[in-house]
Parts: C-alpha cells; structure tokens; sequence
C-alpha cells in the first residue's frame, strides 16, 4: 500500500486527486441541496441511500460509505491497487462533503413549486460531477465502479449504463415517493446521463500551427530561377 501511495504521489495524480475533490463535493452539494430538500430520488447507490434517508431517516453520507466498500474491494481485484486507493478517496470524500453540509450548510434551494428547474439543476450538476471524476480516472462510488466495469466489459457508453442501473433504483422509488417526484427524478437521471457521457468524451481540439519553411536568401533565389544568357557573339 506504501508503494502504492509513492506511486501516486510520484506520478503527479496529486492534480487528479484534487479533480476529483471537486466533482465529489458537486455531487455531495447536489444530493443534498436539491435531491433531498426537494424530496427528488436518485439512480444507483445514491437513490438507495436517498431512499435510507426518506424511509428511515439514515444518512446517505454513512449508507453510501457502506454500500461502496464491497465493491471497492472488487476493483481491488479487477482494477488494481491504484484504482481501488483513487476510488476509496472519492467514496470517503463524498461522505464527508454530504456529512458536512448537513451539518453546517444553511443554504435551501426550495424547487418544490417547480421540480422541472430541480430536475434540470440535479441532472446537470450531478452528471458534471460525475463525469469529472470519471474522466480523471476515479469514481464517487460503487455505482461508479460497477458501470466503469460494465462499460470496459461490453464496450458500451458509460452513460447509457448509468441509465440503465439507475431504472431499476428509480422503480423501487415508487414504493416512498408519488409518482410526480419519480417522474421528475427519471428526467434528471436521463439528463445526468447524457451529460457524464458528454463530459468524459469531450476533446478540446487545438488548432495545428502550420510550420513555414524557412526563408531562402534572395542571391540563392536569383540563382536558381533566373537562367544563365550567354553572349550572343559566341
């Protein structure tokens, strides 16, 4: 594990580490400030924390960390030590940002009049936050995991994975939530969807500098396109 960490540390995955910081604590801020406070479910593990926390009042922060751990131990085997550690760091990061602002945030995004602007913000924020740590080489949890694994495996999107683990969640989400909140929740979830498949796919390219050849001293040019006249005496 020691050489493990100096590997990382050595290979500069500092910087990825620290991308991933930010989509998890996107994800955290979104689960919490939207998803929860508008009554709005999830797909994946966060949907079954999320219904832990309507049904029985658990926080996802906990429930989340104890859903991801078996599978983080199975990219451990399948993904390596690396992978495991980078994965382990945002399953841990996300708990604590969630933990956190539970605790201490006082901001409410009160959507409940209009659950269409709360599904575009959670779908948008959620596949950005995402997206990013997958694009970095990360996951923010076992759902990660599993549909980065599904995605290698079959050669599908990772997108279209997520949206197809996310249906089964969001059908156990009719058993505590109305049908209006459900609907609205598969929305953000097809949006989510779309957007991590955008953000890990998108490449910025730069325009090609064209390299002129170099200059050619102007006596050089005359010699060589100008022909000799010769005398017409001779």
């Amino acid at each position: 594990m020691r050489k493990t960490y100096e590997s990382i540390v050595n290979n500069g995955a500092l910087r990825q580490i620290a991308v991933m910081l930010l989509g998890t604590c996107i994800l955290a801020f979104t689960y919490y400030h939207i998803n929860a406070q508008n009554h709005l479910s999830e797909g994946g593990f966060a949907g079954l924390a999320l219904l832990g926390h309507y049904a029985f009042g658990i926080s996802p922060a906990w429930s989340m960390l104890l859903l991801d751990i078996p599978v983080i131990l199975l990219a451990w085997v399948l993904k390596g030590r690396r992978f495991m550690l980078l994965a382990l760091i945002g399953a841990i990061a996300f708990s604590l940002f969630y933990a956190g602002f539970e605790k201490y945030s006082t901001l409410v995004i009160d959507l409940h009049g209009n659950l269409l602007i709360a599904a575009l913000l959670c779908g948008v924020l959620t596949g950005l936050g995402a997206g990013i740590v997958l694009r970095f080489g990360g996951a923010t949890g076992g759902d990660d995991i599993l549909s980065l694994l599904i995605s290698e495996w079959r050669g599908w999107k990772i997108g279209n994975v997520f949206i197809v683990s996310d249906i089964i969640v969001l059908g156990l989400s009719l058993l505590y939530l109305p049908m209006k909140e459900t609907m609205f929740t598969i929305l953000a979830v097809w949006l989510a969807g779309k957007i991590i498949t955008w953000t890990t796919t998108f490449q910025l390219h730069r325009p090609v500098k064209k390299v002129l050849p170099a200059a050619i001293p102007a006596k050089k040019v005359v010699a060589k396109t100008v022909p000799v006249v010769h005398s017409l005496r001779q």
